[in-house]
């Protein structure tokens, strides 16, 4: 793992580009099985149907879900975060995907509210995860265990392995958050495999920011996550730096929005 102490930085225009998806760009990395994550300003919702770029959005997602991977590393979690390169761009280890979005409710909200009729804001009665084939095409279906198996896209040790990673997950961010005055309502996450020689295991993959939870303000119900945008509520980049905030991110002088939030190195 030596390539993870020597950097060697490439400019954007020079990389050769591996995938673009709607929120960030994938380039090769520095060293075989490395590739570099790049946050970019787009906020997108109903699968890219409405589309804005907000000035800084990529720069929070960066740094939060940084921080959120570090810890995880730490704990024993697999992850496929090594470091920060910048202030929007990560070194991440090359994983194959498993083509399915991973969903832990806490609290009804969101597609569950609508589909089962319970308000919003609702504790559910334990934790639920559920699974969304990724397909833009096809909105992001919900599927079963039963789809998944006999389609192929994980196996039944993968999707036991998916879930514990998930439950994990889950308890370590339910936790941060509340420590903080936030309430964890619900958060998306993807998985891959990661490939060590003949070895493979799963391991949490993407990000997590408030891209990808459900962030409730514990004591005033307000919404500090991508709701705000779904919803035209406004204050998305304001609501993101009050999350980076709480979490001891952004220095506690620095104003919510002059030229881009001010972030600590």
């Amino acid at each position: 793992m030596d390539f993870i102490n020597r950097p060697r930085y490439i400019p954007m225009n020079r990389r050769r580009r591996i995938y673009e998806g709607k929120a960030k760009i994938l380039y090769e990395g520095p060293e075989p099985g490395t590739l570099i994550q790049h946050f970019k300003d787009d906020a997108t919702a109903f699968n890219a149907k409405k589309h804005e770029i907000i000035d800084g959005k990529g720069v929070l997602n960066n740094r939060i879900s940084e921080y959120i991977f570090t810890h995880l590393n730490t704990m024993g979690i697999p992850t496929h975060f090594i470091r920060r390169l910048n202030m929007r761009e990560q070194l991440i280890r090359e994983v194959e995907i498993i083509p399915l979005e991973v969903v832990v409710r806490n609290v009804a909200a969101g597609s569950i509210a609508t589909r089962l009729g319970i308000e919003e804001g609702t504790q559910l009665p334990r934790s639920i995860i559920e699974f969304y084939y990724k397909s833009d095409e096809l909105n992001d279906p919900m599927v079963s265990e039963e789809h998944i198996t006999a389609f192929g896209w994980a196996a039944p040790q993968e999707i036991d392995d998916i879930m514990a990673l998930a439950i994990r997950v889950n308890d370590f961010l339910a936790g941060l958050f509340l420590g903080v005055g936030i309430r964890l309502v619900d958060f998306k996450m993807e998985c891959g495999r990661m490939w060590e020689g003949d070895m493979m295991r799963i391991v949490v993959a993407d990000e997590i920011s408030p891209d990808s939870c459900r962030l409730w303000d514990i004591a005033t119900g307000d919404r500090l996550d991508k709701d705000r945008f779904r919803r035209d509520m406004g204050g998305l980049v304001e609501s993101y730096t009050e999350v980076a905030r709480r979490l001891g991110i952004l220095n506690e002088s620095d104003a919510t929005r002059t030229a881009g939030p001010k972030l600590v190195k």
